[in-house]
């Protein structure tokens, strides 16, 4: 049975290996891995940028009741974060699951190559990626739960006074997405089914979080986002390896 040291729940502990990560996307082993997964993003990235531009500002000032516009300045913004967190989730979501199984391999890869260049105590053998069928399994069951939580989240901006709150609601969501999405790779490759995942995270969810929001607040970053996915799962890896005890 694997577990996770509670070490992870802290925050700067979580997020400095968001950091490692982007060191790792330069080791030769790994690159073989990046391209396809690159290639996805570039192209899904495009896309979300082009329909962000023409239609989401005319969407957001039409949300803003006309006995509210007074708070205009204080609701665009609000408006905007909340659309702009379901955009970029929403496409991460999806690149994610076309880009799932070289994922799987990059996770397996970083993984052998902490064996290899770190001191380690864990001498059990690298676990072989589950067949495809099993990752894409695992990857519709994490969309639907989340797509579940999205459908709540959309309802509520739109509720007045709840929607003031929405934002931050938006936001824990999409850091706790990002969690359960990167931290998936690793865990699979341990033969983790997706609820047997969500109940170990939620034991340093704390930390998880932390990760999750610092990955969120980097694929909003236009052109640097197309190297985030890469550097997070190698990041989890990193992560689930340090904590992971059997």
């Amino acid at each position: 049975m694997i577990t996770f040291n509670k070490k992870g729940n802290n925050p700067l502990y979580a997020m400095q290996f968001f950091f490692t990560g982007l060191a790792w996307l330069g080791k030769a082993p790994l690159r073989p891995f990046l391209l396809i997964p690159i290639l996805i993003n570039i192209v899904l990235y495009s896309i979300a940028f082009v329909l962000g531009y023409l239609y989401l500002t005319p969407l957001v000032a039409q949300l803003i009741p006309a006995w509210l516009h007074w708070l205009s300045w204080l609701l665009t913004p609000l408006f905007f974060l909340c659309f702009a967190v379901l955009g970029f989730f929403t496409f991460t979501l999806f690149a994610n699951l076309i880009a799932a199984p070289f994922y799987g391999k990059l996770a397996e890869k970083t993984h052998a190559l902490i064996l290899e260049t770190q001191p380690t105590d864990d001498h059990t053998p690298v676990i072989a990626q589950p067949h495809w069928s099993k990752v894409m399994l695992g990857e519709l069951q994490r969309l639907a739960y989340l797509i579940k939580w999205m459908v709540l989240l959309t309802v509520l901006s739109f509720i007045p006074v709840i929607n003031l709150f929405a934002p931050l609601l938006w936001a824990a969501f999409g850091a706790w997405g990002c969690a359960l999405e990167f931290f998936a790779y690793p865990l699979e490759n341990k033969g983790l089914l997706f609820q047997e995942q969500r109940s170990l995270i939620k034991t340093v969810q704390f930390g998880a979080v932390s990760f999750g929001g610092m990955v969120m607040f980097s694929l909003s970053l236009p052109v640097f986002n197309l190297v985030v996915a890469p550097a997070a799962v190698i990041a989890a890896t990193l992560y689930t390896h340090a904590l992971g005890k059997s």
